[in-house]
């Protein structure tokens, strides 16, 4: 068995594979939750979600309007909060104004134009780009932050 083998037996024995909801996932959602989540932990992540959900509709059209203030005070305990409110504002103008709302024109499109089409949007990156296709679009990507790619990268995994 391959070193690569080995490391998927001992995952695959180890953690459960997770169950994805069939139900349908608001990609604009995911794409400001996924923003919310990067440099944070999972516990920040959710509460400045749930603080964003409580206090602004989550849509690009509302969050494109919203006062940067406002946006940072329901972001705070995401930390990088100020950097995060002016990208989330960014990002539902650009979704508002050149998307209608709408970025299901961006995931009906072939995987590889749809995730260089999503990374052109501020604050997205492979990793965000591929955790849109793969969680609101059904897409086949693998979402790799910069921790798994490192270490994937020691341990010979990948080039």
């Amino acid at each position: 068995m391959t070193q690569p083998d080995e490391i998927l037996k001992t995952l695959r024995d180890t953690y459960k594979i997770p169950i994805v909801p069939k139900s349908k996932v608001d990609p604009f959602k995911t794409l400001i939750v996924t923003i919310l989540s990067q440099n944070t932990n999972d516990r920040n992540t959710e509460k400045a979600f749930e603080r964003l959900s409580n206090d602004f509709r989550i849509d690009p059209e509302t969050l494109a309007k919203a006062h940067i203030k406002q946006l940072e005070a329901s972001l705070k305990v995401a930390g990088l909060y100020r950097n995060k409110a002016k990208t989330i504002k960014k990002v539902s103008k650009i979704v508002n104004e050149t998307y209608h709302n709408d970025l299901q024109q961006i995931l009906l499109k072939p995987v590889e134009e749809a995730r260089n089409e999503l990374m052109l949007l501020p604050g997205v990156g492979p990793k965000t780009a591929d955790v849109v296709l793969l969680f609101a679009a059904k897409k086949p990507t693998m979402p790799v932050d910069t921790h798994v790619n490192r270490v994937s990268k020691r341990l010979g995994l990948v080039p």
